[in-house]
């Protein structure tokens, strides 16, 4: 059975202090074994929370990076740079990264494998627009998007993967795909990950949902065969709600 996976994104919030104490508060929590924890703080914070984190089983990520290891290019954080700052995750290809910052397919591909070269996990985000779901276009462009981010990888980089399908009609917006719409878009992940990396691949790969999860809908959520944890966003800012989101996830793949 796959291990699931709570990983929190943070976004654009928390001072160093509030990042520090809130991690303070999660290292204290009696949090349950048999899962993968990450919080992934902004930039400004990542070597506090570290520090913090040095020692327990939890796991830091970064938000973005560039796939280059040093540079030219003026307000860009480098896998080198992370990794100095203990990150051992880091999400890529988020919608509000492709939404604000123009990131593309082939940006993602380029940082996927940068990543892995560092021995540093990226968790892919891959998801549709509302007007694409309408018309009934999800399969379509998340089968593109997760081709395009891992193209040119090999079954022993794949495997090394998180991906998590948000739907970007979903993110920050309180609306939450159901169970079983996350559930089989999650299962069309791992059916395009066995096709091209093979099926022991496409299992041992966990594949997350985010969108709106909150301690309500986590459980029926990672309740799901192909739904192996959830990405966080707003919820993973109080560590209340996240620490009950994992309590959540744990209890349903039990």
């Amino acid at each position: 059975m796959r291990e699931p996976v709570i990983a929190g994104n943070w976004k654009m919030y928390k001072t160093i202090g509030q990042a520090v104490q809130f991690a303070e508060k999660l290292k204290a929590a009696a949090i349950p074994g048999g899962c993968r924890v990450v919080i992934c703080p902004p930039f400004t914070a990542l070597p506090a929370v570290s520090g913090v984190l040095r020692g327990t089983p939890i796991g830091l990520g970064a938000q973005n990076m560039h796939h280059r290891e040093e540079g030219a290019f003026t307000g860009e954080v480098s896998p080198l740079m992370l990794k100095d700052a203990g990150c051992r995750y880091v999400i890529l290809g988020h919608s509000e990264r492709r939404q604000y910052f123009g990131e593309t397919d082939r940006d993602v591909n380029l940082k996927v494998a940068a990543a892995l070269d560092h021995q540093i996990t990226p968790i892919v985000c891959v998801g549709e627009l509302l007007e694409e779901r309408e018309a009934g276009r999800t399969g379509e462009v998340v089968a593109r998007q997760v081709l395009g981010c891992l193209n040119g990888l090999n079954a022993g980089q794949a495997e090394r993967l998180i991906i998590a399908y948000e739907p970007v009609w979903a993110i920050g917006t309180g609306r939450t795909a159901s169970a079983g719409d996350a559930q089989q878009v999650n299962r069309l992940i791992r059916d395009l990950l066995a096709e091209n990396f093979g099926r022991e691949v496409a299992q041992q790969v966990p594949i997350l949902y985010g969108g709106s999860v909150k301690p309500g809908n986590a459980g029926e959520l990672t309740a799901q065969p192909d739904i192996d944890g959830a990405l966080v966003g707003g919820a993973s800012l109080d560590p209340d709600s996240f620490i009950a989101i994992i309590r959540s996830a744990v209890s349903c793949k039990q």
